[in-house]
């Protein structure tokens, strides 16, 4: 999959281009039925299938204090995507700017662009431009005009209630990680690069890797048997989430920290994806760094044995 920042940078000449449009934050079952809508339009009609996105979510710059933590990290959005066998996808970058486009604006902008537009599919009540002045209707109006064919997907259902980005993270919240894997379509994981830490845990015997979760949605804080995914190889591990009260931080905020089981090596600037096994404990306050490695070190039995 080609990864551009501006349509021009496609440089498709004269063929048809198939699009789907969305933020598809999870890349949910939703979101896979518009992009096999669309890749399958490029199959019938010989043209390239590109998924249209935004380097944030909307709301980033139009309401920031409506702005949803993300699900997926950028990486393991466009890995996902990429899996399904577009061609390309178009990652615009959402400034003030851009958020002042209109719907109509935007596509006629894209036709421009990309020239022979064959087909765009979207969520039936997705919106877009400013003041949302874009949906399904004005893309069927500028279609009969343009001459492109609109698909405005149904949302799909699961156990009778529409699957949505809003009802996934709902469930991650409540560390239901089954029903968030069933909507997405896979086994629910949280990805990030590892950054520099404290070093803690190497102090006490147990390393760990933090994970840079800057604006993700966290699981429910405690100590997880997870597995933790580095390129092409998996790693069983301990995994904290959560302020670890034990140090007493002046000003604490909520950790990923992985200790992968038989691992030695440095990990700084990797992304780990990290997917969920089984709850071990919740977050617990010990009287002394000796009584916290004791427990690591009965965490570590206990994750091992999940395996």
């Amino acid at each position: 999959m080609k990864l551009i920042h501006t349509a021009r940078d496609l440089a498709p000449g004269r063929q048809k281009i198939c699009l789907a449009i969305g933020v598809f934050d999870g890349v949910h079952l939703g979101h896979q039925q518009i992009i096999r809508q669309t890749v399958s339009d490029a199959q019938q009609h010989g043209a390239l299938a590109l998924v249209v996105t935004f380097d944030q979510h909307p709301n980033a710059i139009v309401a920031p204090g409506r702005l949803p933590p993300r699900i997926y990290s950028r990486a393991q959005k466009l890995r996902v995507i990429a899996e399904f066998g577009v061609a390309a996808l178009l990652e615009i970058h959402f400034d003030r700017e851009f958020s002042h486009l209109t719907g109509e604006a935007f596509i006629r902008q894209l036709v421009r662009e990309l020239g022979r537009i064959q087909s765009i599919c979207v969520g039936a009540d997705f919106q877009f431009g400013h003041r949302r002045s874009g949906d399904v209707p004005l893309l069927r109006r500028l279609g009969r005009e343009l001459h492109f064919q609109v698909h405005g997907l149904s949302a799909v259902a699961l156990d009778g209630q529409v699957v949505s980005s809003t009802r996934i993270r709902k469930a991650i919240r409540a560390g239901h990680f089954d029903a968030a894997s069933q909507m997405l379509g896979r086994p629910y994981s949280l990805a990030g690069r590892v950054m520099r830490g404290d070093r803690v845990g190497h102090k006490i015997g147990f390393p760990t890797a933090n994970l840079d979760t800057t604006g993700m949605l966290l699981p429910p804080s405690g100590v997880y048997a997870a597995s933790a995914r580095l390129e092409a190889r998996t790693w069983r591990a301990a995994v904290n989430i959560g302020v670890r009260p034990t140090l007493s931080t002046p000003t604490p905020v909520p950790r990923v920290e992985a200790h992968l089981l038989d691992f030695a090596g440095e990990l700084y600037g990797q992304e780990l994806e990290i997917t969920f096994l089984n709850k071990i404990r919740g977050e617990l306050k010990f009287p002394s760094l000796a009584a916290l490695r004791e427990q690591i070190r009965k965490d570590v039995l206990t994750a091992r044995a999940q395996f």
